[in-house]
């Protein structure tokens, strides 16, 4: 069970749509977490993936090197 406050202006704006379209502010709510989690899941794990390889002492590789070392370079 989650329970937010909203902006009364995002409150408006989702009780119209739910209105408009005979869904429930619920439903559209949960559409809009579900639809960014994934994106914002990406980016925490995109970002500790850089800063582990920032601080590991790695070196990176040059995508040209990759692609010389798969058989994809020219």
């Amino acid at each position: 069970m989650l329970a937010i406050r909203l902006p009364e202006e995002i409150e408006t704006r989702l009780e119209a749509l739910a209105k408009a379209t005979g869904r429930t502010k619920t439903y559209y709510a949960k559409e809009a977490i579900l639809k960014h989690l994934e994106d914002l899941e990406d980016a925490y794990l995109a970002e500790e993936s850089y800063l582990r390889f920032k601080t590991s002492g790695e070196k990176a590789i040059p995508l040209e090197e990759i692609e010389r070392r798969l058989g994809l370079a020219d």
